[in-house]
């Protein structure tokens, strides 16, 4: 059956693409993976997926030494900064930072373990009060705030659009991060690199692509619905 969703998702992914006149190897697929076991995770990597989407630290720091070491972990959810230790030396992007709190301590955390770590800032494009990240308008001062800091390389914007049963009510939102992404990246901050757009999830990844995804997080869409009895 996963096997049969992640085929799905592909030829979605190729089919949004082509309307967008955008080759597939533009776009990753992160299959996130938050509450799935081991042996899904396992089956979804034999199809060759590589990249895999987790919300909590620890999920990482559990599945990390039980599954191949080739795995490229993104770490998409909310980041306390006392979890960092769990994702620092795991994780191959943080997409979630959205204060330069956070930004100074994930700083700090990956000096001390001698690595760079990329990572996306995370904007609130549609100004949901229960979402986090930044506001459009203040995304870029507060990129210019941690692009100083050593350990860190900031490589885009990521978003979390609105739930909807309509995708396409998620297009302006889309299609306004693109905007703020070619224009932040017109400043030529140094240490700041805005290659990656990480939107659009399982009901709108196919909107966010046409509107110039570069990272798309899919979970249900591939591993059906999830369990939260953790």
């Amino acid at each position: 059956m996963l096997k049969d969703n992640l085929q799905e998702v592909e030829e979605r992914i190729a089919h949004a693409c082509a309307r967008a006149g955008r080759d597939r190897d533009e776009v990753l697929l992160i299959a996130v993976s938050k509450t799935k076991p081991v042996e899904m995770i396992e089956e979804i990597y034999q199809e060759g997926i590589r990249a895999f989407g987790e919300n909590h630290p620890q999920e990482i720091r559990e599945k990390f030494p039980l599954l191949p070491a080739d795995i490229q972990w993104h770490m998409i959810g909310h980041l306390q900064t006392n979890k960092i230790k769990y994702v620092i030396d795991r994780a191959c992007m943080i997409h979630s930072v959205d204060s330069l709190h956070l930004a100074e301590a994930i700083s700090k955390a990956a000096v001390k373990s001698d690595r760079v770590m990329p990572i996306l800032i995370e904007v609130n494009m549609a100004r949901e009060a229960s979402k986090f990240g930044v506001l459009p308008e203040e995304t870029e001062s507060l990129i210019r705030q941690i692009a100083p800091l050593p350990g860190i390389h900031i490589e885009g914007l990521m978003t979390i659009a609105p739930y909807t049963d309509q995708p396409e009510e998620n297009r302006i939102y889309f299609r306004e991060m693109k905007k703020l992404n070619i224009d932040i990246g017109a400043k030529n901050i140094d240490n700041v690199c805005m290659r990656h757009l990480s939107m659009g999830m399982t009901g709108d990844y196919e909107v966010a692509i046409e509107e110039g995804a570069t990272m798309i997080r899919v979970g249900t869409g591939i591993f059906g619905a999830r369990s939260y009895a953790r």
